[in-house]
This record gives structure tokens, sequence and C-alpha cells, in this order.
């Protein structure tokens, strides 16, 4: 561009006709540089909010644990639309899962430890886990089979709770495969490991699918007839990873009939009608509208630790539970092909265990919806049959799928 002192002879109105001309030049450049540099920085913030810095702050070197001569590894999945999703083979559980809010941002929706060290060493609450061999109670930690008596261990007062003290949760699995979005875990538990008859071989699939679905596929067979009921233990709160309460999430049950139980929280055995009562959630309700109600099984389980009897057809994933958080606007969907879901309100938290952010999960923090066959099982013949023969293969799928309100 030629130099306008070149083109325009100096004279008094040219020189001012030429300054303004200059002074025009200026504003209109100082504009396009701040319109500029606006750019620039929404940019940055926008990319900022979505870093995988922000996103993934667990790493696998943090993470790594030895545990009897066997290392703890962290595991990081992904979808093509973000989600993030971080697993560990000690006890093939669940540690984070980053989902966006109404907003676009995106937080942290599970409750629990950062590091292998923690998982190993703070107290046990199966944050995140495949549980087995038997997902919840059975009553005096006894059951038969084939007419031949199997004695549990008692770790949940007279009963036996997941699997006992040693379940899956206390394994460190094996890690068949593993790509950007899946991963399988293995094990092999051996006959009469905490009192089960058989050797089984199981395998547990995660997958973060196209649809925001964390997608857990159960697999197993035994070469002894024995009783299985696997399940997934993650507590999850969808606004804030267990800073606050879930008392404002509002609970969608697909069920007309759930389980009571008696002091021991073992089944009674009967199906009782949610009808008019704290237990229904056939409609979208609060969590905590209720949790306080003067109801006798809310007292035996200081708030909600029950099993639903759901609305579906078992040899299909269906839709069992649906949950929303108002604020953040996250919405999670349960799918499975369980005939049960339980769901456990946060009770036992009591402030005391602080894990990842140095969050202290205080009482009813967080949820867990655990897909399942009915608790006692083995001691209850009009219960879904548990029961799993040689030779034949099991198979059991929950589907975590995560969206926002419109």
């Amino acid at each position: 561009m030629k130099n306008i002192r070149s083109l325009v002879p100096l004279s008094k109105n040219n020189l001012h006709n030429q300054n303004t001309l200059i002074q025009i030049q200026k504003k209109t450049l100082k504009t396009s540089v701040m319109k500029y540099l606006i750019l620039i920085i929404s940019i940055l913030v926008i990319a900022g909010c979505t870093s995988k810095e922000e996103l993934v702050p667990i790493s696998a070197e943090d993470f790594a644990f030895n545990h009897k001569g066997k290392e703890i590894k962290l595991f990081t999945l992904e979808n093509d639309n973000g989600l993030v999703c971080q697993l560990t083979n000690f006890g093939a559980r669940v540690v984070s899962i980053y989902t966006p809010d109404k907003n676009g941002s995106f937080g942290d929706v599970v409750v629990g430890y950062g590091t292998g060290k923690d998982f190993v060493e703070k107290k046990e609450n199966y944050f995140g886990t495949t549980i087995g061999r038997y997902g919840n109670r059975i009553g005096n930690a006894t059951f038969s089979i084939d007419s031949v008596e199997y004695v549990l261990e008692k770790n949940d007062g007279d009963n036996h709770l997941h699997g006992g003290s040693n379940g899956f949760h206390r394994q460190v699995w094996e890690v068949e495969n593993v790509d950007k979005s899946s991963i399988v875990f293995s094990y092999v538990s051996p006959d009469m490991e905490g009192g089960y008859p058989g050797t089984i071989n199981v395998k547990v699939k995660y997958q973060l699918t196209a649809d925001n679905e964390l997608k857990i596929e159960y697999f197993a067979n035994s070469d002894k007839n024995t009783v299985l009921n696997l399940t997934n233990h993650t507590y999850f709160n969808l606004k804030d990873a267990g800073k606050s309460t879930i008392n404002n999430h509002l609970m969608q049950i697909n069920a007309d009939k759930y389980t009571p139980v008696d002091a021991g929280l073992i089944p009674t055995g009967e199906l009782a009608i949610v009808e008019n009562t704290p237990f229904d959630f056939r409609k979208a309700t609060a969590v905590g509208d209720r949790v306080e109600a003067d109801h006798e099984q809310l007292k035996l389980g200081k708030g909600y630790d029950h099993n639903w009897v759901l609305n579906t057809d078992n040899n299909v994933a269906n839709l069992a539970a649906k949950v929303t958080e108002p604020e953040s606007g996250r919405v999670m969907e349960v799918y499975t092909n369980e005939p049960g879901i339980q769901f456990y309100g946060g009770n036992f938290l009591d402030g005391t265990d602080v894990g990842k952010n140095n969050i202290s999960f205080g009482l009813r923090s967080a949820f867990c919806l655990e897909t399942q066959h009915f608790p006692d099982s083995p001691n209850k013949p009009e219960f879904p049959d548990v029961k799993l023969e040689t030779g034949k293969d099991y198979y059991s799928v929950c589907i975590y799928k995560f969206k926002t309100t419109e």
C-alpha cells in the first residue's frame, strides 16, 4: 500500500483531512484488534473448560500401587463425544465418569477415592466396584444347593454381604483387552473361594458407546453348580461428585413392588406394593422428599437401601430407573436385563471418608443403583433363581446412560 503522504500535497486542508483519515484508521484498527482479542480469549476460555487436564485430573502414575505383588493400574476410556471414564483393575471398578452439564461444562459424577493406595488402605465402601460372587446379602451366611449346605463369611452382622471381605472387590483383575472406548477385565475364582462351590471364570466388559452410555456386561461359567449374582456398586452424585447432598436428585424407578426387609436388611419374602408408600418412585420424586418419613422400612435401612422389583422383560435391557439433577441438568438412565435394582441412598456415609479432590463424603452425598437378582435369593425359592449350572453361560448387562435436560 502506497504512503498517503506521497499521494496528497501538504496543504492545511489536506493535512487536516489526512490526520482525520489516520485517526479513523487507528480507531478501526484498534476496534479490529479488540474484536480479535475477544475472539481469541473466548476460544481459550471454551477450550479451557473442556481441556483434558480438567476432564481427567487423575494420572495413571499417581494412581499406580502395588498390592500383594500385583500392580494396580488406572485406565481411561473416551468416546467421540468427549465422555471420559476412568477404571482400575483393583476390583474391576469405576473411578470417575466425566459428563457435561446442561451448559456443556464437564464434571465428575462418581464419588470415591482417587488413588490405588486409597482404595487398598482406606475404608472399603465398595466405591465403583464389581461385586461378586453374590451382590447384596445372604441371610445367616448360609445357603444350600443340590442338598449341600455351604457356609459363608458373616461380614454383615449374622449375614453375608457382597461376597465377603475378600470378594471380587478386593481382587486385582487381569486386563484382557483395552482400546480407546472399551476394556475387558477377567478373574478366575477358585472352587470354594469365599465358601462358594465351583471354579468360575468371570469377565466384565466396560464400554463407552456413541450414545453416551457406560455399558457393563458380565460373562461367567462354572465347573460346578453354584450361585452367582454380579453387580456394579458405583456411587453417583450428578451435581458435584459428593460435595453436596443427593436429596434434590429426582429419582424414578420402573417398579410397582419392592422387597421389604427385616432388621438385618434380609428380605422377608414379601413383594410389597409401592403405591401410597415412600417407596413409590414411579413418577420422578426428589430423594429427600420422603426419606425421613415415619415408615418402618426407612427406619430399618436408615433411609433407602432396598431392592425394587422391576416391571421389565428379563431377556432384554429395559429402562429400570432414571435420575435427574435439576441444577446441573444432568440425567442418568439405567437399563438392565436383571429382575431387580437396589437403590442405596448413601445412608452410611458419615463424613469420615475423604476421597478425590479432598471431598469428605457426608450423609446421603451419593446414591447407588445396583442392577441385580434379589437379595437372599438362594434361600428364597419364590424369588428368581440365581443358580448357575455347569456348562451354562451367565450373562448380565447394566447400562448407565448420560444426557442432559433440554
